[in-house]
């Protein structure tokens, strides 16, 4: 398998997703200190909020939209409000206008577009794309993200404070870029039902809300996510819990290069270790990590990863011994790597051929949540000593991989089971 012999869809997406990543990660992760100088941290905190509940909300819509209208009239009606919405934030930081208010705005329109694109865009990478190479799809798509995260954070840092208005020139051309390309050069992946009701408001509410009933009816989905959401906690712990903890408890150490220079490492600096070493180790190895993928049986591999990932930040989030760190981060790195694309793999199988965008959608709430019980993680430090507090996320992650693994054996014996159904029928 090789990335030329993918769908013309998903390299597209891959290609038009990097592009526009890359150049959004010199702005989007700076905004907050951009708010917090113009308005204020504490407005800040709650425009911050209200853009990710935009996103939320405008995915279920989104969500619901792709599976009655098809992918790509969703993506590209979302496409053309983030056009618009990108413009006009370019102008609000032009040298003719300075708006931190509109700039808000039009961000909250941003989010919102994002909201309406992602559901309908993971749908069709589902649709465009086969069990045999979903698993390539996925942990190519999951290196290039992160490969955008990486060089776009680096460049953001050195030209967001006195370049803004160049860098957000560059975003909405990109943005109108990808436009035309998704408006001329991607196919429709799915032919989607007639709507009922289609002249009614109450009418579509209604379709829209019994979507959304089978979807939250899905026990076997719900679960998954879930798990999904347990497995991913400890990673949100870094930013806040952990990044705490190192602050206070981190004895700053001198480190010295023979005679040339020496440097003194503190909690926050190690902070900064973590963070770069697990970007370099995910940019470097991602591609060599898909390559191993293929000789795994996916299922145990699923588990072992999902350990390694949870066992990895648990330590982390115990000790204060250097080399113990960075070789957890190498652990939960590497268990990362490779349970990341398998449990998309497994995600598109569970997910019903016509609700596809309804089913990423309500998936697109496991992030935000393991953000939230990130959070959390400050507030349960300052009552809980480390070793609870690693005890606490290990169980959490450990109850996700079981909650998991009870999940692929049904779907497993589901698949033996149909031949023997398919044989006694005929």
């Amino acid at each position: 398998m090789s990335f030329s012999q993918l769908h013309p869809n998903i390299r597209i997406r891959i290609v038009t997703s990097f592009l526009t990543r890359l150049v959004g990660n010199m702005i989007f992760p700076f905004m907050a200190i951009y708010f917090s100088a113009k308005l204020g941290p504490a407005i800040t905190g709650v425009l911050l909020v209200l853009a990710v509940c935009a996103q939320i909300l405008m995915g279920f819509y989104g969500g619901y939209l792709a599976d009655r209208w098809g992918r790509k009239k969703g993506m590209v009606y979302g496409q053309w409000i983030q056009c618009f919405a990108l413009f006009i934030m370019m102008a609000a930081n032009s040298p003719w206008l300075d708006s931190a208010w509109l700039t808000f705005a039009m961000m909250l329109v941003q989010n919102a577009s994002n909201g309406m694109i992602n559901p309908a865009a993971e749908a069709m990478l589902i649709d465009v794309s086969t069990k045999e190479n979903r698993t390539y799809m996925y942990s190519i798509n999951y290196w290039s993200n992160n490969l955008s995260i990486a060089l776009g954070s680096v460049v953001g840092g050195l030209l967001f404070a006195t370049h803004r208005f160049e860098l957000l020139l560059v975003l909405t051309v990109i943005s109108f870029l990808t436009l035309v390309i998704i408006a001329f050069s991607i196919k429709e992946s799915y032919q989607p039902k007639p709507m009922t009701h289609a002249g009614s408001r109450t009418g579509i509410l209604r379709d829209m809300a019994a979507s959304y009933k089978l979807v939250m009816t899905d026990r076997r989905f719900i679960l998954f996510s879930l798990s999904g959401m347990l497995i991913f906690t400890p990673e949100f712990q870094t930013p806040n819990y952990i990044a705490v903890r190192l602050a206070q408890e981190f004895a700053p150490r001198s480190f010295g290069m023979f005679d040339w220079f020496t440097v003194e490492l503190t909690g926050i600096k190690i902070f900064s270790l973590i963070q770069l070493e697990n970007t370099l180790l995910v940019v470097l190895f991602s591609l060599a990590v898909t390559k191993l993928i293929k000789h795994l049986k996916e299922a145990p591999a699923l588990y072992i990863s999902g350990l390694m990932y949870i066992a990895g930040y648990s330590l982390i989030m115990y000790s204060n011994s250097l080399i113990v760190i960075l070789a957890a981060v190498l652990i939960s790195t590497m268990g990362e790597l490779i349970h990341a694309p398998i449990r998309q793999t497994y995600l598109a199988q569970i997910v019903k051929d016509d609700l596809r965008s309804s089913y990423m959608a309500v998936n697109g709430l496991v992030v935000p949540s393991a953000r939230i019980m990130g959070a959390v993680g400050i507030t349960l430090g300052a009552v809980l000593p480390p070793y609870l507090m690693a005890l606490l996320i290990f169980s959490l992650g450990i109850l996700g991989v079981i909650l998991t693994r009870s999940i692929v054996l049904q779907m497993d014996s589901k698949e033996r089971l149909l031949p023997h159904a398919k044989e006694a029928a005929r």
